[in-house]
């Protein structure tokens, strides 16, 4: 009986763009950070939605940076554990 050989397999997934994710946070605020992060796009969409009304729209200018931090780092949590798991 022949020795079969496991074949190599090939892993091929593009990290995440942290410039790309900076301008569609700065541009779309929260539905730009769907790029970076679903969950927290979906939380600072509320929490944006519900700070924009009660403050009218002057706790955006807070709201706003936050969702550009959040973006960031969640690329780049993405991109170190996905460097990290096919080292």
């Amino acid at each position: 009986m022949e020795d079969q050989q496991n074949p190599n397999v090939v892993v091929a997934v593009q990290t995440k763009s942290m410039g790309l994710s900076l301008i569609l946070t700065f541009f779309f605020g929260p539905l730009g950070m769907l790029y970076s992060t679903i969950l927290g796009g979906i939380i600072m969409f509320f929490v944006e939605v519900f700070v924009g009304l009660f403050t009218f729209g002057f706790g955006l200018l807070l709201t706003h940076p936050i969702c550009m931090i959040w973006g960031a780092v969640a690329t780049n949590t993405y991109n170190e554990k996905l460097l990290k798991r096919y080292q």
